[in-house]
């Protein structure tokens, strides 16, 4: 007997300036007007995507202490966006990604109840902590925490924000008007949280929200991110875009669920995919080759040299041949505030291994960072598109994905009307909306329904432990 086909889940990112998007290309909008948001939102709320997502820039990344091209638009405040968004859209979930790291649980736990509630059970959270120093700065805690000092903190701020949400049931607003009794329980959002990082104590001032707690999402590909979304998380992000990767991943990952009581189906794995289509295979393969041509101009390539050589390299020429001194390999980066320098751990070996490359391809600078950086992941026309995902998520590499288009806001347009039907009529995802909430749209269940192990209280307190 075969399995029974597995629904697809789909979200869309509003990427920003960097280097997915085309911000020079004259089809691309504004990164920060409201009206580039509201047009993208609506086009996914229109695909019946499950979420939109909103990633988190608190410093601009700098490259030998300047801004370049790339970087020179921050993101405009999460919550913000997010809240107007929830006015001009009826659907969609509303994500948001928060550091754990430079905010305190009570501020933030206010604000995604108050989205919760506004968006009428739309909200959702990334939580995520500050790797380096530099994004620190901004900051009075500044970047003093280790690693494993940060997910100790994450782990605790989540369970912190769970007792808050939690110290309302959601049954306690009376509201008689006859009688003027407007609560049952005087007590309503009485907490007490005493830890190593948290010692607060006092009132939750907003009541117990449509979906109990916003929808919990996690990003990190440690070995310490994977246990923390295991342990807590709905959904996790992954990088991997290869089946073979994303099967390793989704294996590893889904394996850890059991000793916390869960089921595989409690957290849905979402990689990010990048796309591009054409009337055929043929003429999507080349515009891919335009676009990544756009994304890496020979500044670009040069600035992402330097990620791995750590020196400056604006002397060189984009199309000319890689250099031949080694990398500097130093605890001062020339890059500051980019998470990449971290994937080069052996500088010396990446830069022979790209050289090798170079030679064997024949290609110049700009050539080789076309080819080893971040390619589309979906490449053909709308039918070919339409079958890959499905084959993915059909062999368990994900559960579905969330769309980066390169050019915002109109991107992601082409692909709700022509690969979204095709889907449909393939019957792995939805013809429209059969609930009101995010939770509703991911298959999870509502915090008080009890289908997960252990009370609310009693997860928490395992979380922080």
């Amino acid at each position: 007997m075969s399995k029974p086909l597995k629904q697809i889940h789909l979200a869309a990112h509003f990427p920003g300036v960097n280097n997915t998007t085309v911000w020079s290309d004259p089809a691309a909008g504004s990164h920060i007007e409201f009206s580039s948001f509201a047009h993208f939102a609506r086009t996914a709320e229109r695909a019946k995507f499950d979420f939109l997502f909103l990633a988190e820039g608190l410093r601009l990344r700098e490259q030998g202490g300047k801004i370049y091209d790339l970087d020179v638009v921050g993101r405009p405040d999460t919550f913000t966006v997010l809240a107007a968004l929830a006015a001009v859209t009826d659907r969609l979930g509303l994500t948001g990604t928060i550091n754990s790291t430079f905010n305190e649980p009570y501020e933030v736990a206010r604000q995604f109840a108050s989205l919760d509630h506004l968006s009428g059970g739309r909200s959702a959270w990334n939580v995520v902590t500050s790797w380096d120093a530099f994004t620190g700065e901004n900051f009075r805690r500044g970047g003093f925490l280790p690693q494993e000092e940060r997910y100790s903190r994450a782990k605790e701020f989540l369970a912190t924000a769970h007792e808050l949400f939690d110290s309302w049931r959601g049954d306690e607003i009376l509201a008689d008007q006859a009688t003027g009794a407007f609560l049952r329980n005087a007590r309503a959002g009485a907490f007490t949280h005493r830890g190593q990082h948290f010692d607060i104590e006092g009132r939750f001032n907003v009541p117990r929200s449509p979906q109990g707690r916003p929808v919990i999402f996690q990003a990190g590909d440690s070995d310490e991110g994977r246990e923390f979304a295991a342990a807590d998380a709905d959904a996790i992000f992954s990088r991997y875009s290869t089946l073979k990767e994303g099967q390793a991943f989704y294996t590893d990952v889904k394996s850890r669920l059991a000793k916390y009581g869960r089921r595989p189906e409690e957290l849905l794995i979402l990689p990010a995919a990048t796309f591009v289509l054409g009337d055929t295979d043929e003429e999507a393969a080349e515009l891919a080759h335009e676009v990544r041509r756009q994304q890496v101009s020979g500044a670009t390539a040069i600035k992402h040299l330097e990620f791995v050589w750590n020196r400056d390299l604006s002397a060189y020429d984009p199309d000319g041949p890689l250099p031949d001194v080694d990398p500097v390999v130093a605890e001062e980066h020339i890059s500051r505030g980019r998470a990449q320098v971290r994937m080069y751990r052996d500088p010396v070996a990446i830069a022979r291994e790209w050289r090798q490359l170079a030679e064997a391809n024949k290609w110049s600078i700009r050539d080789l960072v076309i080819h080893t950086g971040n390619r589309q992941t979906f490449i053909g026309s709308p039918a070919t598109v339409a079958r890959t995902i499905n084959e993915f998520v059909q062999a368990d590499a994900s559960d579905g994905f969330i769309l980066v288009p390169h050019i915002t806001p109109g991107g992601l347009d082409p692909f709700a009307d022509q690969v979204v039907p095709l889907l449909q009529e393939q019957g792995v995802f939805r013809a429209d909306y059969e609930g009101t909430t995010l939770r509703d749209h991911l298959g999870l269940a509502h915090p008080d329904a009890g289908r997960r192990s252990g009370a609310p209280a009693e997860r928490a307190e395992r979380a922080a432990s």
